[in-house]
């Protein structure tokens, strides 16, 4: 017995982060940064075309609060490079510490700008500065969550663990949109069918915007108790962590940083389609709605060149992109144990493919129909299925982009790719599916058609990419030849 004893094997040394101290430090950071990145896009949409750029015209205005919203997506590869550079050179920890409260800070200024009223264009100056501070947080910020919870998963099962930072874009869309809600129906409303009141304009906007320090408190108190990963602290130990990791990325793994890169195209453009541009499209009155309102009005109305939309309230359009997320959150689940067993590159190839579909349907579902509520019906359909594809294939990103990296330069590389296709997919998509709306006269075909486009480039970086799958974390560490870089 005794001998029986003393040859058994000895248990398992226990992880570095306890599952549940990485699930909750990967997806709470990520759902306050979500929550944040979306307050603005909420308010790009609401607020600052009125109280930033009042130029006059209703389109272009748009067109300037979104360029300052896509703005941020140029900051994004900045703060990859920078976030990157320090994750893979001293740790993902302390990196995941400082994006959260830039982040938060950023956020927090911008409810406290003056407005053009105030100030004249310095106000739209200073609130581009502000998105440049948040779209730099973000760039580092997605990275190191999706390596703390893919290099702390167990063997098999690291896309499902990749799918918990991922969860942070469903639930902070869902917490944002529903704070915005809250407001509106919190304050009065004198016309009764106004979109926007005047007590809203005036500061209910704002709320949100500082709201966010509370809940960067929360995530802050939950990253401090992060420890580095065993894959991180392996690679330091064998002594291939790089004095310059961008050198070391771009010279050894520049194919992994292009393919990575459009692998998310189609991601970015259809999640930002979801958000924003049904967000316009969907509340912008119709053109008899827009007669009606400047006959009301007295003013001159020009309905050939007037861009229309559904003509959806604020609300009633917010609480059916809410019910799309849902199906967003529970897809984004899904994925993951279906990238686990069937591997990543053949889910997202099929998912690929849904979503060069879909693109072409747009005119099916968003044109309006003699009967309202048939209208309804049929926008609810498309954001539940645009939503449902958005899950499928941004679940497995947070599994894919890492593993197309060593642990050496994986900070830099995934976030390099993520960043990167946020300027081709993020950037510019809200531009271009309100010049390509307005191009086709009010109609969205375009806008399908610019997306199935998208998804066509995604699916040659995915027949081009390798299956990751089966990549080991514990040996794919990084060259440990002297450092060159």
């Amino acid at each position: 017995m005794t001998a029986s004893a003393t040859s058994a094997p000895a248990p398992a040394p226990a992880p570095a982060n306890p599952r549940s101290r990485v699930i909750t430090a990967s997806l709470v950071g990520t759902t306050i940064e979500f929550y944040d990145f979306y307050v603005y896009a909420t308010a790009a949409v609401l607020v600052f075309p009125i109280l930033f750029f009042p130029t006059g015209n209703d389109t272009t205005a748009l067109l300037s609060s979104f360029a300052v919203f896509g703005a941020a997506m140029v900051a994004r590869p900045v703060g990859a490079v920078i976030f990157g550079h320090f994750g893979d050179r001293f740790g993902r920890k302390a990196t995941l510490v400082a994006s959260l409260l830039t982040m938060g800070i950023a956020t927090f200024l911008i409810g406290c700008l003056p407005t053009f009223d105030d100030i004249g264009w310095w106000a739209a100056l200073l609130l581009l500065v502000l998105r440049l501070a948040q779209g730099f947080a973000l760039g580092g910020e997605w990275s190191g969550a999706a390596l703390v919870a893919t290099e702390n998963a167990p063997r098999g099962k690291r896309a499902w663990y990749g799918t918990f930072p991922q969860l942070g874009a469903p639930i902070g869309f869902i917490i944002a949109n529903s704070v915005f809600l809250a407001i509106y129906f919190a304050l009065p409303h004198p016309d009764g069918g106004a979109q926007r009141s005047e007590e809203f304009l005036a500061w209910g906007w704002r709320v949100p915007f500082l709201f966010s320090a509370v809940m960067v408190i929360v995530g802050l108190w939950v990253r401090l108790k992060l420890v580095e990963s065993t894959t991180f602290t392996s690679a330091s130990t064998a002594g291939t962590i790089r004095r310059f990791p961008l050198g070391e990325v771009v010279r050894r793994h520049w194919r992994q940083l292009i393919l990575g890169t459009f692998i998310m195209l189609a991601t970015y453009v259809l999640f930002y389609l979801m958000t924003s541009f049904t967000l316009s499209y969907g509340t912008k009155a119709t053109t008899d709605a827009a007669q009606a309102a400047a006959d009301a009005a007295g003013t001159a109305f020009d309905a050939a060149t007037y861009v229309p939309g559904l003509g959806f309230g604020y609300t009633d359009f917010v609480i059916m992109q809410i019910v799309g997320v849902v199906f967003f959150g529970i897809f984004t689940t899904l994925s993951g144990p279906l990238a686990d067993s069937l591997g990543r590159r053949r889910l997202l190839m099929w998912i690929t493919g849904g979503i060069f579909v879909f693109g072409l349907l747009f005119n099916i579902f968003l044109m309006p129909q003699a009967d309202p509520k048939f209208t309804g019906a049929l926008v609810q359909a498309f954001l539940v299925l645009g939503f449902m594809l958005m899950g499928a294939t941004f679940g497995p990103m947070g599994a894919v982009l890492p593993e197309l990296f060593p642990t050496n330069v994986r900070y830099s590389g995934s976030a390099i790719s993520y960043n990167v296709s946020s300027i081709l997919g993020a950037a510019l998509a809200p531009i271009v599916a309100v010049a390509l709306w307005a191009a086709a006269g009010g109609s969205p075909w375009l806008v399908g058609v610019y997306l199935s486009v998208m998804a066509v480039l995604t699916f040659v970086a995915l027949w081009l990419s390798p299956e990751t799958k089966d990549i080991d974390y514990d040996s794919n560490i990084g060259t440990t030849a002297p450092q060159a870089s």
